[in-house]
């Protein structure tokens, strides 16, 4: 299965500032984030993707300013909901800056490859669903003008396809987790990830705190 493809097995929801009242997307949900740009403290964020993988994608677009959101924050502290992200460290400090809460509990399909395909240094979304699922994802609106008042179709497919697949990578990464023994350092990773971006947050993300 190639490009866009994936489009038509996806139903795509847009909401306004905020999930729909009473909406159960199950114990784990995909989550990303659209921004401006790459700096948590300055960019705002402009649309949050989820997914309870079952092909369907809602979308929530952002004003400047207006994050109140009171049933996405509550999913995001939810401790019954898992939820996932590709390279969590940028997405939980962007929901700790923009809406004010921590999210949690996370998983990270970036962290779990980079602890089991230690046979490679490609760990991208685009790597992972190519080498474990055999789909190709466009990044070509991976540059958009995410703040735009209103998305084009090809900016919602696109950011639809960044959570459609996180399910399934979870799925193939943990088998790999448990098969190399490192499940249990893989899950201490994803505890102390709100902190990381807590870290990066408050100055600690270049030099790394953690760094020698």
């Amino acid at each position: 299965m190639a490009g866009w493809s994936t489009i038509a097995f996806m139903d795509i929801k847009l909401h306004r500032g905020d999930l729909p009242d009473r909406l159960d997307l199950g114990p784990i949900v995909a989550v990303d984030c659209e921004t401006m740009g790459l700096r948590p403290l300055r960019d705002r964020l402009c649309l949050v993707q989820l997914s309870g993988g079952n092909g369907v994608c809602h979308l929530v677009q952002f004003e400047p300013d207006a994050f109140d959101a009171p049933n996405l924050k509550r999913l995001f502290t939810d401790s019954r909901v898992l939820k996932i992200f590709h390279f969590a460290r940028f997405d939980l400090a962007v929901i700790r800056q923009q809406l004010g809460v921590v999210c949690e509990p996370v998983y990270c399909t970036k962290v779990a490859s980079k602890l089991c395909r230690t046979y490679t240094d490609r760990h991208g979304l685009k790597d992972l669903c190519k080498d474990l699922l055999g789909i190709d994802l466009s990044k070509q609106q991976q540059t958009s003008d995410w703040g735009a008042g209103e998305l084009k179709p090809e900016q919602l497919a696109y950011a639809a396809t960044d959570v459609l697949h996180l399910h399934d990578l979870k799925d193939r990464l943990d088998d790999m987790l448990l098969r190399e023994g490192r499940r249990d350092i893989a899950e201490a990773c994803f505890k102390f990830l709100p902190w990381r971006s807590e870290l990066d947050l408050l100055g600690w993300d270049e030099p790394d705190a953690l760094a020698h």
